[in-house]
């Protein structure tokens, strides 16, 4: 039997299992930096399931853990579609060929700005992140943001530590960079330390910004 047979075999029995076990999830397709989950990039509906990585039914999904199996036809789907439905709101991390979908659970909605940089050497206007000299150049993205361990203390002895984050995004039509800054819906801000790309789409590690 030919791959792309055993392919949309496979694809095609994960659809009959969601119809069997999943309720239906809104399939939205994003096409600009900008708001993904806009009427106009919704593209389906279609049943679907989420399991632990291992499509294990036995044990739910415990604290900490963004990474979820998706069961559901991924013959209409790709990675960095977005799944919105009962148990929340999922971005399909990668299709790899002959296994079920990668998907990640978000828990923020993001957006991220760029400090522009000086216009000239010499004398120039305050170099700090503020609203005259930041563009955005993504909003309104769900991502998952989960804790990643505390930073260095503070100056001070009564200072708190301030925590880092692992942010989690699809593939986007942007290039990210450390020292970019994140908010996020519940008013938390981020500065961005490192970026990782790979075919799972983004990884960031962040430190949360305390003023």
């Amino acid at each position: 039997m030919h791959y792309r047979q055993i392919q949309d075999r496979i694809a095609r029995g994960l659809g009959t299992a969601a119809r069997h076990v999943g309720p239906p999830y809104d399939a939205f397709r994003p096409r600009t930096a900008h708001n993904p989950l806009a009427p106009e990039h919704r593209y389906l509906r279609l049943p679907a399931a989420f399991a632990d990585e291992n499509l294990s039914l036995r044990h739910p999904v415990g604290y900490g853990h963004a990474g979820w199996g998706g069961i559901f036809d991924t013959a209409y789907t790709r990675p960095g579609d977005y799944l919105v439905g009962e148990i929340g709101t999922f971005f399909i991390s990668a299709q790899q060929p002959l296994l079920p979908a990668f998907c990640i659970l978000t828990n923020r909605i993001v957006t991220i700005t760029r400090a522009a940089s000086p216009g000239a050497a010499g004398v120039n206007a305050y170099g700090g992140l503020t609203t005259a000299t930041a563009t955005t150049i993504l909003s309104a993205w769900p991502a998952s943001i989960l804790f990643a361990g505390t930073g260095s203390p503070g100056d001070l002895p009564g200072d708190a530590t301030t925590p880092n984050w692992t942010i989690l995004l699809p593939t986007i039509p942007v290039g990210l960079r450390p020292a970019d800054l994140i908010s996020d819906d519940q008013g938390s801000a981020y500065v961005i330390g490192s970026v990782e790309r790979t075919f799972l789409g983004w990884r960031l590690l962040a430190k949360q910004a305390s003023t």
